[in-house]
């Protein structure tokens, strides 16, 4: 019995042991939950250092923004003006309105209050805002009043942003060489495009502090927009505006394709007017037709017919190889190995002089001449002249026409191309070429940019191709031209000396390389003769009904024309 008193119970140890074993485990936990502890403290800590360093500046941007605002003003384009001082394109203030699509809850609600506004129809609004996109353009460019009604409005998702809208005043006029913009003011075409440089400005800047609801507090930094440079061109706009209804009536009456007229200065190469018809209206974009864009002036090219004549028989005076009364014998036709030359109406055999070959514009008597001349001769001077090579006209597009290298030129070559054919110019060249007779014998190249800002421009003065004495010749053989009884009576102007010659010229099919039984009417010319006037070259494109001779139907165009600018100028008779 004392000696169960005193034995020890058997689970004493082992409770011991578990205590301890209790304790161990929690010391570990304590130790895990420290390291945890000190673990996550340490990533906020580094998170919190990378915050404070790296993306300081980018959330300080952020808190920025929420707070400022930075709007692009937008900078007016600089105006195209006529010599005469008329706006031809310039820039007004203007509003565009935009969509978020995302943000229109009621689309058809939306479109039914703001499709008048904006100019489109209700089904075309719906459609625009329907994406899921974060843009769609409305207008380009309301006025004032839809403004006003568009910001009262102010309708979830419609953004009106302030912009400069692209008028054009005149309209039609010039529209070709003058050009258009896209839809944000960027030149797309003509002069607008060429100029860009120059015309556009430098957009402004604003920034403002604003409240949490987007109102501003402040403006913070105002930089105004600079204009873009105005350019001024040699056109003038009543000169240019007639030219066009000149040839507009030319072509309805004859039932034409298409007309094409320039008025320049001989002295200067200054084009006061440079006109197709058709033409577009840039401030209806919804009409315009690309084929009516070009300048046809200067970029198509087109066989001319008589009025390159006048070459053969410069040539031959200036080298001696005629006189202006010279005499030939002229066959009722001229063969040539298995060619044979007809006139372009019968006729006997004649003895003419060269004044009445170019009177009566004689294809065999102009080659008769060409072969005195001779054909290496011939070629020189319709290079010299200014054919087979671009004016340089300061307009886009200019093609140099068509001019075979001598080393091409056939055994018979000399019976076609003296006479315009085999060869093809643009009207701006055969300008020139007459400008070179009106001019005592300097050819000048053609231009329409006068000014940039307040500098006016430098333009080459051309070179003296054919001496005074020669050129003066060949004027007194022009004016007899232009006068009662011959091809060009029909381009006489009352109280004024004119010389100038008619031009008809079969077209050729592009695809068989044949020619036709369709026309190029032409007729250039030069007034007052007397000293160094204006120079007017009209080409009609096909003419149809009735008379298809340039005599009859580009003649009476000079003459109208012609005499407008004459007197519009002040250029007494």
């Amino acid at each position: 019995m004392r000696q169960g008193r005193h034995r020890a119970p058997a689970d004493g140890p082992r409770r011991k042991r578990r205590r301890s074993d209790a304790d161990r485990v929690a010391t570990r936990r304590i130790r895990f939950i420290a390291v945890a502890t000190v673990a996550v403290l340490g990533v906020m800590a580094l998170r919190a250092g990378w915050i404070a360093t790296v993306e300081a500046g980018d959330l300080s941007q952020k808190a920025k923004d929420q707070h400022e605002s930075t709007i692009k003003l937008p900078a007016p384009r600089g105006p195209i003006l006529s010599a005469d001082g008329r706006e031809m394109a310039v820039d007004k203030h203007a509003v565009a309105v935009t969509a978020t699509p995302y943000l229109i809850k009621d689309k058809r609600g939306t479109a039914e209050k703001i499709a008048t506004a904006v100019g489109l129809p209700v089904d075309e609004v719906v459609q625009r805002i329907s994406g899921k996109g974060g843009y769609a353009m409305l207008n380009t460019g309301v006025d004032q009043q839809r403004e006003r009604y568009l910001r009262k409005l102010d309708l979830p998702g419609i953004t009106l942003q302030d912009t400069q809208k692209r008028l054009y005043p005149l309209g039609s006029v010039a529209a070709q060489l003058v050009g258009m913009t896209d839809d944000w003011g960027v030149g797309l075409t003509g002069l607008e495009k060429t100029m860009e440089s120059y015309l556009k400005g430098k957009e402004g800047m604003r920034e403002e502090a604003r409240d949490p609801n987007g109102q501003a507090l402040q403006i913070l930094e105002d930089r105004a927009p600079t204009p873009g440079t105005p350019i001024t061109l040699t056109l003038n706009s009543a000169v240019q505006q007639k030219t066009e209804a000149v040839l507009a009536k030319v072509v309805d009456e004859n039932d034409a394709k298409a007309a094409s007229a320039i008025v320049m200065k001989a002295d200067t190469g200054e084009v006061l007017a440079m006109a197709t018809v058709p033409g577009f209206n840039p401030n209806d974009r919804d009409t315009f037709k690309p084929d009516t864009e070009r300048v046809r002036s200067i970029t198509d090219a087109y066989e001319p017919g008589s009025t390159f004549k006048v070459v053969a028989v410069a040539g031959a005076i200036e080298d001696g190889a005629v006189t202006r009364n010279t005499s030939f014998s002229l066959p009722e036709t001229l063969t040539l190995y298995d060619r044979t030359l007809k006139e372009a109406h019968y006729r006997p055999a004649v003895s003419w002089t060269t004044q009445e070959i170019l009177q009566n514009s004689s294809n065999v008597g102009t080659v008769m001449i060409a072969q005195k001349l001779g054909e290496k001769k011939t070629y020189e001077w319709i290079q010299k002249f200014g054919f087979g090579a671009k004016t340089g006209f300061d307009y886009p597009g200019e093609v140099s026409g068509s001019l075979p290298e001598f080393e091409d030129w056939s055994g018979v070559s000399i019976l076609n191309i003296p006479i315009g054919q085999g060869v093809s110019v643009t009207l701006a060249q055969i300008a020139e070429a007459y400008g070179a007779i009106a001019n005592r014998g300097r050819m000048v190249p053609p231009h329409v940019v006068k000014k940039i800002g307040n500098k006016v421009l430098s333009h080459p003065r051309g070179q003296q191709i054919i001496s005074p004495a020669t050129a003066e010749q060949v004027n007194i053989m022009l004016q007899k031209v232009v006068s009662d009884d011959d091809t060009g009576k029909e381009a006489k102007i009352e109280g004024y000396t004119v010389g100038g010659k008619t031009g008809t010229a079969n077209k050729i099919d592009r695809n068989t390389g044949q020619y036709t039984e369709t026309y190029i009417a032409s007729f250039v010319g030069y007034a007052p003769a007397t000293k160094p006037g204006l120079v007017v070259a009209v080409m009609v494109d096909e003419p149809a009904a009735g008379s298809f001779y340039g005599g009859d139907v580009a003649a009476p165009a000079f003459e109208q024309i012609t005499e407008f600018a004459l007197r519009q100028l002040h250029i007494a008779p």
